[in-house]
C-alpha cells in the first residue's frame, strides 16, 4: 500500500521578491501537516532576512490550496484535532507576522484552510476563474482560526452567509464583497501579481514594513490605541532624516518641471 506524497513547500529568490509555492497539485494543494509546518517555517525564515515582497501561490491552475487535507481532517480526534488546527493558524499567523507585504496569488479554488491562508495575505489578486469557499459546516465542523479575519474583510453580513451556508462565490462577486482586491483573465494573472509587486517596490521600504506592521496592529487593537501608536510610528520615521529627504527631492523635482 502507497501513501501520495505530502507535497513540498517551493521558495525562490527572483531580485527583491520572494515568490513561494504550495506544491501539491495531485491533491488540489491540500494543507496537510507537513505541508503547514514547512509554510511556517519558510515565513519564519523569511521574516528573519525580509525580501521587499513575496508573492504566494499554488502550483498548477486547479488551485491556490483546496483546504485542509481532508484524509488527515476525517481521521481527528479532540486533542489532535486541537494539535491540527493550531498549525493551520500558526502557518497563517506566520504569513500575516512577515515583516514584508505577501501577495496572494490566487487560481482557481482557495477553500477552507487555504482561503484564511489567502486573507492573512495582505493584498489578493486573483483570477477570473477563482473559486472561494469555507466549506467546514458541510463536514460537521466550525470555520475557525483565521477565518476570524472575514468579517473584518467582508463584514459581518457578508461573513456570516459565507461561513453558515458553506456555499462557494466566484472571483466577481469576492471582488465585489472585498475579499480580492484584484481580478484579471487568467491569462494576465502573472502581469497583474508583478505590477502590485513593482508597485510595492517603487516605495520606501522602511516604510512599506512600518505600515504592514501598523496595519496589524490596527486589526488587533481598539481605535485609540491604534492611533496613539500612529502617532509615535510617524514621529519615529524621522528619526534617520528619511522623510525629509524623500519630501525635498520630490519638491526640488516639481519646481523643476
Amino acid at each position: 500500500m502507497t501513501t501520495d506524497p505530502p507535497g513540498r513547500i517551493h521558495r525562490e529568490q527572483r531580485g527583491e521578491i520572494a515568490y513561494v509555492v504550495i506544491d501539491n497539485a495531485r491533491k488540489a494543494n491540500a494543507l496537510g501537516t507537513v505541508l503547514l509546518e514547512a509554510l511556517r517555517t519558510t515565513f519564519e525564515t523569511l521574516a528573519a532576512d525580509p525580501p521587499r515582497a513575496v508573492v504566494l501561490t499554488g502550483a498548477g491552475e486547479r488551485a491556490f490550496a483546496g483546504g485542509a487535507d481532508l484524509s488527515e481532517l476525517g481521521a481527528l480526534d479532540v486533542e489532535s484535532g486541537r494539535t491540527f488546527i493550531t498549525k493551520v493558524h500558526a502557518a497563517c499567523d506566520a504569513v500575516r507576522r512577515c515583516p514584508a507585504p505577501v501577495i496572494a496569488r490566487l487560481r482557481g479554488y482557495a477553500l477552507g484552510a487555504g482561503l484564511e491562508l489567502a486573507a492573512s495575505c495582505d493584498i489578493r489578486v486573483a483570477s477570473d476563474d477563482a473559486v472561494f469557499g469555507m466549506p467546514e459546516v458541510r463536514f460537521g465542523i466550525p470555520s475557525v482560526v483565521e477565518a476570524a479575519l472575514l468579517p473584518r474583510l467582508l463584514g459581518r453580513g457578508r461573513a456570516a452567509w459565507f461561513l453558515l451556508t458553506g456555499r462557494n462565490i466566484d472571483a466577481r462577486t469576492a471582488l465585489e464583497w472585498g475579499l480580492v482586491e484584484r481580478v484579471v483573465p487568467a491569462a494576465a494573472l502573472d502581469d497583474e501579481v508583478d505590477a502590485v509587486a513593482a508597485a510595492i517596490l517603487e516605495m520606501e521600504p522602511q516604510a512599506v514594513r512600518e505600515q504592514k506592521r501598523l496595519l496589524a496592529f490596527w486589526d488587533e487593537r481598539p481605535l485609540s490605541e491604534g492611533i496613539a501608536e500612529s502617532i509615535e510610528s510617524l514621529a519615529g520615521s524621522y528619526r534617520d532624516g528619511v522623510p525629509n529627504r524623500l519630501i525635498g527631492s520630490f519638491l526640488a523635482a516639481r519646481k523643476r518641471r
